[in-house]
């Protein structure tokens, strides 16, 4: 199975790609796409989006989340992220957007896709990269986990004044990898209804991340 991968990322992360346990990962991906072809998500073609969309070079922060949405025609490669035409948003899109509202003072925006933010240095990312429709966690423990390690160690090792956003337990454990002493760190409760009034609700990482960027000389977000 071909992973379209057409931006800078290709070089910096090629040779994760030959790796042994990359290539069970891409034998188990090949075997779920055949038996069910239409049941995960997101498509073959948008497994990568969320490198494709925003490139290492204009990477300045990091939005970590879980699985790709289990839901059928939700998931699109980027972490969170809708297509234009998803109505009514997915539970955790809609929490991010109260936060938003309440921290910045923005409006809850009429569609759900994130490439707005992608596109200009967010690099909008999941611990696991694809899922079977209906089942959370279903594509766990086969190696992408090991695969955003990777990335996560790669971009702590090149890049500074980072902004890195762990929401959820499981993203949070990826903090290990993270320097924090030359970039910021920020965790929260996952925005899921489930979690979100933990302390998701209020950390206003919206606006903290555009402050460290601002005092790093870096282009804020337009959210």
């Amino acid at each position: 199975m071909e992973m379209k991968l057409n931006t800078d990322w290709k070089e910096l992360i090629k040779d994760e790609l030959e790796k042994s346990y990359f290539k069970n990962l891409r034998s188990f991906l090949d075997d779920e796409y055949n038996k069910f072809p239409h049941s995960i998500f997101p498509g073959k073609e948008e497994i990568f989006s969320a490198f494709n969309t925003c490139s290492y070079a204009n990477s300045r922060v990091v939005i970590l989340g879980q699985d790709p949405y289990p839901t059928r025609g939700h998931a699109h490669g980027l972490s969170f992220s809708v297509q234009d035409n998803i109505y009514p948003f997915p539970k955790s899109l809609k929490n991010i957007f109260k936060e938003l509202e309440s921290d910045l003072g923005l409006p809850i925006p009429t569609n759900g896709n994130l490439q707005r933010w992608a596109k200009q240095g967010v690099l909008l990312l999941n611990t696991n990269l694809t899922v079977r429709e209906g089942k959370p966690d279903s594509h766990a423990n086969k190696g992408w986990e090991q695969f955003t390690d990777s990335v996560l160690k790669k971009l702590n090792e090149e890049r500074k004044n980072m902004v890195y956003l762990l929401w959820g337990s499981k993203a949070q454990v990826k903090s290990e990898f993270i320097n924090t002493t030359e970039n910021l760190l920020l965790m929260a409760p996952h925005p899921s209804p489930l979690s979100a009034y933990r302390g998701f609700f209020g950390c206003r990482h919206f606006s903290q991340t555009n402050n460290y960027l601002r005092e790093n000389g870096k282009d804020i977000i337009h959210w």
